[in-house]
């Protein structure tokens, strides 16, 4: 047995026991970097109370998976495996998490990959791990990997449960205890059909938490804000991406407060949230075909950026065309076992599959500018810049699905 003498206080969780090596391991400035990267980046300007950390939730990620690795009775060594994978893996978030991740190209995963082989942090790992092994559990990969990155992971239990809890958006309540009793490994996790209404629980919460939280209108604005101004620092080469897992959240905000011109001005109307706003918007669910305004080119959207500046006379800097992220919802595609068959969740929930429809209710492609040129683009449509889909009549198709979650 894993002897543990320490123990965190999480806000969520409870009382959670590490072993010596793993406070060892957290006491590594890769992992306690974490303590200054908010969980949900520049969220806490919506909802003041998310101030909330990646440790936090790598911790709280770490224990969920010690309670399914109990559960699937998985021997010593991968219980300590698989607690170490969901400790560290968001070792590689940059600065503000996923808002920096969106303007590089190496994901987050990759550059965690690299903390964990590559930096002194292995040194220690190598004691007592196949460090390749954590990096393969935590992109997935192998019997192991589903606990930390599947389908219904203990990764996405952990985030919904923190950021309901700290956002005081009450969504995101789910059963955890429900879902990870009813689950079993085999080549993948395999929920029983007693643990369904749980996992609907859990796949509406985060449909809801979508629009909500992650994907809320001034959310977006402040992220594609920050983006851009992040972009033209990496133009400048004041910031390299390729180093993003060394930066905290104060680092990169020094940085763009101490830079000149367009940056420091993004920094400032961040800090004293004088936000753009938004001049148009076109909602997803009004086009025929949703998922082809989610594979609009990022070309295609500056092209457009660079003409409707031009032609209205705005700052090019400060027009940006923003498309939501597109919301995947993976927890559909879990197996639950039903006797000897095995079916998708969606197959078996009529209230997943009506939520496969109505996730695209809430996502738009919307046009940001600053508040002193809304009254410039009044004549503006979106059309004439950019190849949209044929539209549909949204209360015919739309209202309809939405009517069968109720």
């Amino acid at each position: 047995m894993m002897s543990r003498q320490k123990f965190i206080r999480d806000s969520i969780h409870g009382n959670l026991p590490l072993t010596e090596f793993e406070v060892e391991v957290l006491d590594y400035p890769q992992v306690q970097r974490l303590r200054r990267v908010k969980q949900l980046g520049f969220i806490s300007l919506i909802y003041p109370g998310a101030n909330h950390s990646r440790f936090e939730h790598c911790i709280g990620t770490m224990h969920l998976a010690s309670k399914l690795a109990e559960q699937l009775e998985l021997d010593e060594h991968d219980k300590e495996l698989v607690r170490m994978a969901g400790l560290l893996h968001d070792a590689g978030h940059g600065p503000f998490s996923h808002v920096s991740e969106a303007v590089f190209d190496v994901p987050h995963e990759e550059l965690t990959g690299f903390i964990v082989t590559k930096t002194s942090l292995a040194d220690k790992l190598s004691e007592k791990f196949n460090t390749q092994e954590i990096v393969d559990i935590i992109n997935g990969k192998g019997r192991l990997g589903p606990i930390i990155s599947g389908e219904l992971d203990m990764d996405r239990m952990d985030y919904l449960i923190r950021d309901s809890h700290y956002t005081g958006v009450a969504y995101g309540v789910i059963d955890t205890e429900r879902i990870i009793s009813n689950l079993k490994l085999k080549r993948e996790l395999i929920l029983d059909i007693k643990g369904v209404q749980a996992a609907e629980a859990a796949l509406t919460a985060r449909y809801l938490m979508y629009p909500s939280v992650y994907q809320h209108h001034t959310t977006r604005i402040i992220n594609a804000m920050f983006r851009r101004c992040l972009r033209h620092m990496i133009s400048q080469d004041i910031v390299n991406p390729n180093e993003m897992y060394k930066y905290d959240d104060s680092d990169m905000i020094s940085m763009c407060r101490s830079s000149e011109g367009f940056s420091r001005d993004i920094m400032e109307r961040i800090d004293n949230r004088q936000l753009l706003k938004v001049a148009r918007s076109e909602p997803v669910n009004g086009f025929e075909n949703p998922e082809q305004i989610f594979k609009i080119e990022k070309e295609k959207l500056a092209k457009a950026e660079e003409e409707i500046s031009e032609d209205f006379g705005l700052d090019r800097n400060y027009v940006i065309l923003n498309i939501s992220e597109y919301p995947s919802f993976d927890e559909m595609k879990t197996w639950v076992s039903f006797g000897e068959n095995l079916y998708h969740l969606n197959e078996i929930s009529s209230i997943v599959g009506a939520l496969s429809s109505a996730r695209f209710n809430s996502a738009d492609i919307a046009l940001y500018v600053p508040k002193e040129d809304m009254g410039k683009i009044n004549r503006l449509k979106l059309d004439n810049y950019i190849d949209l889909p044929e539209r549909v009549n949204k209360f015919d198709t739309i209202h309809f699905e939405q009517s069968t979650l109720f």
